[in-house]
């Protein structure tokens, strides 16, 4: 199972939330929102390292 990592700079968007959901169905998919202000970058950093595919919005 591959881990895919989605960054939305915006927000999240209807693409984008088809793509995640196609994805979400085969993969280990996580989502992270930087428009949310309890964000912690230093985990946002270890996901970018720890995920096989990084996705930037």
């Amino acid at each position: 199972m591959v881990k895919i990592l989605h960054i939305l700079n915006d927000g999240p968007a209807d693409l984008s939330e088809k793509i995640i959901a196609v994805q979400n169905e085969l993969h280990h998919v996580k989502v992270v929102d930087l428009t949310q202000k309890d964000l912690s970058y230093d985990a946002l950093i270890d996901d970018i390292f720890s995920y096989d595919r990084v996705i930037s919005w």
